[in-house]
Formats: C-alpha cells, sequence, structure tokens
C-alpha cells in the first residue's frame, strides 16, 4: 500500500479531507494499469472471439429489473452491531474467522446460536447485537424532491443490463447459440464491513460475460470457460501458482445459481475470491420474461417452430480486485549481489503501466535534446515515460519499482555512435542497441 501510494498506483478518496472509508482513487500508474487490463480483457474475450459481441448498458435502470431478478428480496447480508461502539460487521465474517468455517446459506437463528456457543465478540471486544437482514443495494431517489420521487438503485451488477438487452441483442446482431455478451462498467454494493485496501469496496468495476448456450451443452460451456479463465489468469501475469479452485456447495449458491465455481488467490490477508464462474441456467431470462411479459426466448434457425430459453454461464472478473491479484503477483524483493535489497514490479510488459523509460544520463551537452528525440519516437509505439530526475541508479531502482520492463539510457556514446544502453528491469543486464535498430528490438522484446 505505501508503494502504490508513492509510486502513484493508488490513493485514499478524497484525502485532504480525512478521506471515506473505503473509498480510493486510481492514481497515473493505477488508471493505466486498469486500462491495460481491461483492453486485454475486452481483446481477449470480445474482439478476438467470433461468437461474442460487446454492450455498455445503463448503470440506473427500472426498479422492476431489480424486483425480477430476485435482487430486491434476496440481495442481503447478515448484520451484527458492537453494542458498545456501534461498528457494523458481516455475521458470517466473523463466524468464519473464529471458527474456520464457511456458513454461507445459514439461517439467522443458526448464525445467533453460533456466535453465543463461541462467545464470539466484536474486533473491539465487545458484546453483539443478533444478527439481522441488511440490503446490500444502495437506494436513490428519482426525481426533484418531492413526496412522488421514484425509488431506484445503483445497480449492484452489470449482468442484468445484459439479460434485459438480450432480445435486442440477438435480434440486430443475427447471433445464433452458443454466444455471449460482454461488459465493462461500475456496480455499487452497500458492504456493511469493506476492506483489505481495494479488495472490497462499495463502488467497483466488473468485467462479465452472459454467455448463451442450449440447456444439454452447459457443462461443456462451462469447462472450457474455466479454462479460458484461468489461461488469462497466466496471460496478463497474475501467478496461477496462488490460484486455486473452489467448488461453491450447494446450500451457499446465489439464488440465480445452480453452480459456482470460484477461483481464488492467495492474497496477503488469505486465500479470497479472484473471479467467478457460474451456471444461471434460465433463471433471469425466464424471470424477465415473467416480470415484463416480453418474449425472451431464441428461435431454433434449424427449426422455426423450436422457440427457447437459452441458459448461461456467466464468467464474472473484478477488475479492482485484478489488478490487486497483479500486483501482489509482479511484486518482489531481491537482494542483490553486493548485498543491496530493491524492489521490483515484474509485470508483463504489455501490462506495464511504462513499457519503456528514456533516461539522460544528464540533462546538459546535448544528451536531454538527443533522449526527447528518441522517447518521441517511441511513444508512437510504447507507452514510454520521459525522466531525466535524479542519479541513473535511482532512476533504474524507481523504474524497477513501478514495473518498467526496459530502460533506455542515452549517454555520449549516443552522440558519437548513434547507439543508446537498454537495460532489462528483470536480469539488470545492459545492452547497447543502435537507434536505428531500437524501435524493432524492443518490439520483439515485448
Amino acid at each position: 500500500m505505501s508503494l502504490c501510494k508513492q509510486r502513484g498506483f493508488v490513493f485514499s478518496g478524497s484525502e485532504i479531507y480525512g478521506g471515506l472509508a473505503n473509498s480510493w482513487d486510481y492514481g497515473p500508474l493505477g488508471a493505466q494499469l486498469k486500462m491495460n487490463i481491461k483492453k486485454d480483457w475486452w481483446h481477449t474475450f470480445v474482439e478476438s472471439r467470433g461468437d461474442m459481441v460487446g454492450l455498455d448498458s445503463a448503470i440506473l435502470m427500472n426498479p422492476r429489473v431489480w424486483e425480477a431478478s430476485g435482487h430486491v428480496e434476496t440481495f442481503n447480508d447478515p448484520l451484527v452491531e458492537d453494542k458498545k461502539t456501534n461498528k457494523r460487521y458481516r455475521a458470517d465474517h466473523l463466524i468464519e474467522e473464529a471458527i474456520g468455517e464457511n456458513v454461507d446459506g445459514r439461517s439467522l437463528e443458526d448464525l445467533a446460536k453460533l456466535i453465543l456457543e463461541h462467545n464470539i465478540t466484536s474486533p473491539d471486544g465487545n458484546e453483539l447485537t443478533a444478527p439481522r437482514q441488511y440490503s446490500g443495494m444502495f437506494k436513490m431517489k428519482l426525481g426533484s424532491g418531492g413526496e412522488d420521487d421514484k425509488l431506484i438503485y445503483l445497480r449492484p451488477e452489470t449482468a442484468q443490463a445484459i439479460f434485459t438487452n438480450f432480445k435486442n441483442v440477438t435480434e440486430s446482431m443475427r447471433k445464433k447459440l452458443p454466444y455471449g455478451i460482454g461488459q465493462i462498467g461500475k456496480a455499487f454494493r452497500n458492504e456493511i464491513t469493506p476492506g483489505n485496501f481495494i479488495f472490497r469496496t462499495l463502488e467497483f468495476e466488473q468485467m462479465e460475460i452472459e454467455y448463451f448456450v442450449e440447456e444439454a451443452e452447459w457443462e461443456t460451456h462451462f469447462e472450457k470457460w474455466l479454462t479460458s479463465m484461468e489461461n488469462w489468469a497466466t496471460k496478463i501475469g497474475i501467478d496461477t501458482s496462488s490460484l486455486h479452485r473452489l467448488e461453491v456447495p450447494e446450500e451457499a449458491l446465489a439464488h440465480y445459481s445452480k453452480r459456482t465455481l470460484d477461483l481464488e488467490f492467495d492474497f496477503p490477508f488469505g486465500k479470497k475470491e479472484l473471479w467467478g464462474l457460474a451456471y444461471r441456467y434460465d433463471f433471469d431470462l425466464a424471470n424477465h420474461q415473467e416480470h415484463s411479459k416480453q418474449k425472451m426466448t431464441y428461435t431454433d434457425p434449424a427449426d422455426n417452430s423450436r422457440k427457447i430459453i437459452p441458459h448461461v454461464i456467466e464468467p464474472s472478473m473484478g477488475v479492482d480486485r485484478t489488478l490487486l491479484a497483479l500486483l501482489v503477483s509482479a511484486y518482489n524483493k531481491e537482494t542483490l549481489e553486493n548485498g543491496d535489497t530493491r524492489i521490483v514490479m515484474k509485470f508483463k510488459p504489455h501490462i506495464a503501466p511504462y513499457q519503456v523509460a528514456i533516461l539522460p544520463l544528464m540533462k546538459k551537452n546535448g544528451l536531454a535534446e538527443k533522449a526527447t528525440e528518441v522517447y518521441e519516437q517511441l511513444q508512437q509505439k510504447f507507452r514510454c515515460e520521459y525522466d531525466e530526475s535524479g542519479s541513473i541508479g535511482k532512476r533504474y531502482r524507481r523504474h524497477d519499482e513501478i514495473g518498467t520492463p526496459y530502460c533506455v539510457t542515452i549517454d555520449f556514446d549516443t552522440l558519437e555512435k548513434n547507439t543508446v544502453t537498454l537495460r532489462d528491469r528483470d536480469t539488470m543486464e545492459q545492452t547497447t542497441v543502435n537507434i536505428e535498430d531500437l524501435e524493432k528490438f524492443l518490439s520483439e522484446k515485448m
């Protein structure tokens, strides 16, 4: 967290006013890293597949959407309160930490019994109230402040807009099963106990896919998507030795799911859910058909009399958690041969915020001007930073800490021989390269 603030990855939200609990802003490097994650996800799962299309839907929706989806009735968490401090906590989280067991899906009565049996207290050591249900959706009023203002919600997931647009997309894009719709967008959850840096926040960004299939084929597609998700983790640089499959037990499944498999990651604060893969069967389309009275059926092009409601596989990935897993995976503290230590973020070159740093050995004697020329040449193809502040050694360390794969040093040989010194972040090896060959050399390295 210290490195993230110092180097411009993540800042506390509205920090000059004391901040807002669990509100985070992404600095220049964090914003670029998020953008790189989203671009790669979109390219991998939407642009590169003939069976996928994209969507960008509104955050605010007709409240009947959330009634039909079951969120108004079931999107609740068990809340307990510290009787002395009045701080609120997730009852299931406190119990799981105390007894080491998953209690998803247990009734409020069961949770209350467990709290009493194990003498579970608040983190401050005080007695807790009995658990009660707490809505996880942010409510707001649509109107000018009068009594007739309409109650609406900030969406808790991006999926429902995909379902409500299923008919529009199918007809306008002439898609045939199996096919999917992908979307990246903000979602909001009124978490009782957000925390662990950017892991659980009140607002976050999702990368979600709803993949529509024939019911008889759902298991085949489920396994294919699981493999695709794990392959993408490798591609972007997540440490797959820290990635684990967790089959969610039946009693803990969400109201819309018949099977969910979580991909958990070994975060510094424990093994937690990174991504999820759910089989939502025909729950959403069938419910929206019932509540809206609009047909959500798909006509089999081989048999026009056969109309079905497709079943759905949902690969769901959070941008923020993906970024956190990348930070954890990339972070390395190394001891060098001379006994010094260095922090190095070993991002994959295509994911790193900066790919190339241009460093003049000094600002004078024409080196800065030549370095500027090289910078302007390379920035047309790579994400570059021009850096002339501090000694060359300190600049190398700074770019190690932000994960820049290659540093290009402009020295006096550059002026005489038209060559530069290229330093590799991971090996720290230095290679002399002619400026004419530099772009091709870097492209091959990337």
